[in-house]
């Protein structure tokens, strides 16, 4: 789960506790206006019902609405409440004792089934009946009203608490999961030997090059020469040895935008971006030059040089189509190792024979 993922699921449970109040108070204004209790058909009842539908269906109709409506709500809901019992207190004909106390439980009663994740919204929505009771009491039923108030509003903050703390270590072992899959997927994107990107990597960026950088881009296919009858001679230690020094030498004859891929075995891919035919032959050949200054003894490369060397194949790449570039530059690079390898040829030079699809691109 992304960070953006958790947000949403919070916001969807955020959603939902307000339309569950909305829904609670519309039904209590419904029980409200039953035949048995037409008594108790108030204006605050009506205001209660007619907002509480009204955002009800706001909240349906429109689902990523993502305003911060529960307290406010809350508050709104609270003040009509009160301002219901106040009216119903004040009824000539009205002379139950635990009025009060039942509408106090009433309102605690909405508040603690939709309100019991969102404490501010709890006191909220709460303070208006509770301040209206207390003065409408004067003092007569105090301590059953307190006693009323007290216990619920103590295990609402200790369960908020809790629920809070829960929440919070849930969010940063959520981060903590979230950096470490980062931190793998990076790892799976880079070659362990030589620290330069594997073709998964070489993917990943090359999607972010072609859609959001313009110009030409050139493919450079590089292999080392004569590199089995290395392996064979000096063994694969050094094999190692020279794959992972070859490498740093073209990453560091490169630019910083350029990206450098391990593309298999001895075998490398550059990828140039905004460069002309001109540069890219230039880098190409600087490339070819900081592997010779390596000097790393091939006794067994003799009929090119006495060091490491590599070929190398380079191609444009012609309306995104890197497959296509990849292969021409294959192309080339055969050409190159054919005629006598420690060399750079462009696919755009190659003789006709060369080009099969030369006249998809003309």
């Amino acid at each position: 789960m992304k960070l953006q993922s958790y947000e949403e699921l919070k916001h969807s449970k955020y959603r939902l506790s307000l339309m569950l109040l909305l829904f609670l108070n519309v039904v209590i204004t419904l029980f409200c206006w039953t035949p048995v209790r037409k008594s108790e058909m108030t204006l605050p009842v009506i205001c209660v019902a007619i907002f509480s539908s009204a955002i009800l269906c706001l909240c349906l109709i429109r689902p990523k609405l993502k305003l911060p409506l529960l307290n406010p709500v809350s508050f709104i809901l609270g003040a009509l409440w009160a301002w219901h019992i106040n009216y119903r207190f004040h009824q000539a004909s009205y002379f139950d004792d635990g009025f009060l106390i039942i509408s106090l439980l009433s309102v605690f009663f909405i508040s603690a089934i939709a309100l019991s994740d969102h404490l501010l919204a709890f006191c909220l929505h709460i303070t208006p009946p509770v301040v209206t009771v207390l003065l409408l009491d004067k003092g007569e039923h105090l301590p059953l009203i307190l006693l009323n108030i007290t216990l619920p509003l103590i295990g609402f903050s200790l369960q908020h608490l809790m629920r809070r703390r829960a929440d919070n270590f849930t969010l940063r072992l959520m981060l903590q999961l979230y950096q470490e899959k980062e931190a793998f997927s990076d790892l799976s994107m880079l070659d362990p030997l030589t620290g330069l990107y594997n073709r998964r990597g070489l993917k990943n960026r090359l999607d972010n090059i072609l859609e959001n950088h313009a110009g030409s881009h050139y493919v450079l296919l590089l292999d080392i020469d004569h590199f089995k009858a290395y392996n064979d001679n000096y063994g694969h230690a050094m094999g190692d040895q020279a794959l992972a020094r070859v490498s740093v030498a073209i990453r560091d004859a490169v630019r910083s935008r350029d990206v450098v891929t391990r593309y298999g075995g001895e075998e490398f891919l550059v990828l140039m971006t905004n460069v002309n035919s001109s540069i890219a032959m230039k880098l190409a050949e600087r490339i070819r030059q900081y592997v010779v200054d390596l000097e790393i003894p091939h006794r067994f490369n003799e009929k090119v040089s006495t060091h490491v060397t590599i070929s190398a194949g380079i191609a444009p790449i012609y309306d995104n189509e890197f497959d296509q570039a990849v292969a021409n530059a294959d192309r080339a690079l055969y050409v190159a190792k054919n005629q006598g390898r420690n060399t750079i040829l462009a696919w755009e030079d190659l003789p006709k024979a060369h080009h099969p699809t030369s006249g998809e691109h003309a």
